[in-house]
């Protein structure tokens, strides 16, 4: 399998935006393991802005725009030297892109960014992908990395996207106010009664929310690859999801139907 994982800050970080080392060198082996198995993954990585915040000692997130872009710029290094010491203990080598929303839009930049992907997976390397936000501006960028997970499982024709969250996966109710809130464990189409189940964002140091999940999941199954919520808090259950087992809530891709 093609499999693209997104991370969020909420499992690579703690809430002081420290790396949360047990996750992280968790999330690493069992990525490695899949890899060793024969599946290609692509690592599609928040985190670079609350690292930077942790790193500088700021005291929360910032709200101007240059400070925002200096964080990302520290945490980015922070971020890329950790997965690479980790990735190289399991004999994996890593590669850095960094996107914009104008990397995707623009015809021959998106090309020239699957043509790489392309070459990438087929040297055994394990990209891992986050946005540029030390140059990234409302104007340019994509937003959120719910949606660049998307945008990259759709680029690669992955056969399915993962987004490891801070919470199990598409319920009821908001299962953090409401006791009875039940889990979704499948979603056959992404109608308005889902998109009417998204809450408020999670963590202080996280952009998106279950909104910018659903938005991806409309994104990837409309092109045909399925999509998973869980919990980031468990890397190890990437392990039942590449053998089909059911985990968090899935997303079923639109297949294609047979015409004479």
């Amino acid at each position: 399998m093609r499999i693209v994982v997104k991370v969020g800050t909420s499992t690579l970080a703690h809430a002081t935006g420290r790396l949360n080392i047990r996750h992280v060198e968790e999330l690493v082996k069992v990525l490695s393991d899949l890899k060793n198995a024969g599946h290609e993954v692509i690592l599609v990585s928040s985190g670079a802005i609350g690292m930077g915040v942790g790193k500088l000692n700021l005291p929360g997130r910032p709200a101007d725009m240059p400070t925002k872009q200096a964080a990302a710029a520290v945490g980015q290094c922070e971020l890329m030297y950790t997965y690479d010491k980790l990735f190289s203990q399991y004999n994996h080598t890593v590669a850095q892109i960094l996107l914009t929303g104008e990397d995707v839009d623009q015809a021959d930049r998106k090309q020239n960014f699957e043509n790489t992907m392309a070459r990438l997976l087929e040297l055994g390397a394990l990209p891992v992908i986050n946005e540029n936000d030390s140059i990234a501006t409302d104007e340019i960028k994509v937003g959120d990395n719910d949606t660049l997970g998307a945008i990259v499982a759709c680029a690669v024709e992955a056969d399915l996207l993962v987004l490891l969250s801070d919470i199990e996966g598409l319920y009821t109710a908001d299962p953090r106010k409401d006791p009875d809130a039940r889990l979704i464990p499948v979603v056959e189409a992404v109608t308005p009664e889902i998109e009417a189940l998204a809450g408020e964002k999670g963590s202080e140091l996280a952009v998106g929310g279950m909104a910018t999940k659903l938005r991806a999941a409309k994104l990837v199954t409309a092109a045909g690859c399925d999509m998973i919520i869980t919990n980031g808090e468990h890397p190890e259950r990437l392990y039942d999801i590449a053998e089909g087992r059911p985990v968090g809530t899935r997303f079923l891709g639109r297949r294609p139907t047979a015409t004479q």
